[in-house]
Order: C-alpha cells, then sequence, then structure tokens
C-alpha cells in the first residue's frame, strides 16, 4: 500500500463513507484538531514517569482514534448505508472522572490558576490539554453546521480536565508543585 494517493494535491481529501471537501472544511479541521491531540498525547506518553498514566494515555489515544473516524464521516444520503464505524468511547467520561478525582485526591487544594510547566512529563501532559481544547473548540464549529454525536463534545471535555489533573500528579511525583499564575 502506497502512502501517497496524489488525491490530495488540488487542496481536497476524502471523507469516510464517501465524498470529498476541501481541506480546510471545518469536518476536516475537526478531525484533523482530534489527530493532532492524538499525536501530542503520545508525546506525553513518552515523557510521563508513572505507568498508570502511561496505560491511561495510551487508552486516550485508541479512544481518538474512534471519535476521529465518527468525525471523518458525514450522514449517509439518502438509500446509502453508513460504513462500520469503531463504538464511540463514551462510557470513558465517567471512568476519566475517577482519574480525575483519585489524582486531585493525591495532589494539593487547587487554590489558583496554574502556570504550564514543570516535569517534562507534566509539560507535555499541559500542552495536550491545550490541543485537547482547541479540538474541542473545532468539533463545537463542526456541531454547529452539522449533526455530532453530543458524547464527543462531552469526551474531550473531559480529557482535558484529566490531562490538567495528570499534569498536576506528574509534577508532584517528581517532587515539583504547581507554579501558581499570580498577577
Amino acid at each position: 500500500m502506497k502512502i501517497y494517493t496524489r488525491r490530495g494535491d488540488s487542496g481536497e481529501t476524502g471523507l469516510f463513507g464517501g465524498g470529498r471537501v476541501a481541506k480546510a472544511d471545518v469536518r476536516v479541521e475537526a478531525y484533523g484538531s482530534v489527530d493532532e491531540l492524538s499525536a501530542v498525547v503520545g508525546v506525553a506518553r513518552t515523557h510521563v514517569t508513572d505507568g498508570d498514566t502511561r496505560r491511561r494515555l495510551e487508552r486516550v489515544q485508541r479512544d481518538l482514534f474512534a471519535i476521529g473516524a465518527h468525525l471523518a464521516t458525514p450522514p449517509a444520503p439518502p438509500g446509502r448505508g453508513s460504513p462500520g464505524l469503531p463504538e464511540l468511547p463514551v462510557a470513558r467520561v465517567a471512568e476519566m472522572e475517577g482519574w480525575i478525582d483519585r489524582a486531585a485526591a493525591t495532589c494539593s487544594p487547587l487554590r489558583n490558576f496554574v502556570l504550564p510547566g514543570g516535569s517534562a512529563g507534566a509539560s507535555h501532559l499541559h500542552m495536550a490539554r491545550a490541543v485537547c481544547r482547541r479540538a474541542e473548540r473545532r468539533v463545537v464549529a463542526l456541531a454547529s453546521e452539522a449533526e455530532v454525536v453530543p458524547g464527543i463534545v462531552r469526551y474531550l471535555n473531559r480529557l482535558s480536565d484529566y490531562l490538567f489533573a495528570a499534569a498536576r500528579l506528574e509534577n508532584q511525583r517528581a517532587g515539583r508543585g504547581d507554579v501558581e499564575w499570580k498577577a
């Protein structure tokens, strides 16, 4: 299988299930941002020291592939079936809330905004959180124009919270406290 097809050389791309759109289309922006998020989560995973967090981040990357497939698939036209899509990880939202609660219980109470940074792992988790927020905004923009499964926005919203909590936990385990923002 060749990596290049040359079909995108004119600035269009094919969607899962058929159809072509401009590479600047809001749908492509949404699933492209989720793809970027998966990549930065992968980078964070290589820098995180905690094994549980690394395993969770790999699970998140797998979830993001499923989410991307759904975002890359417009509704099927009348008379045409939808392609087989992976199951959306909507149950993971409740699981992530547990991850967040456990991390928060381990860290000192949050009283101020926190500057991103600290250990390498925490810094990459903060970067992933920022990219996650952008992906969430892109999906919300798509939802204003087309149908998007509501669980996707909820997943991304909770994921950004988890990435923040994981960054704080990573810093604590590295012996580095949060750097609070003060005006």
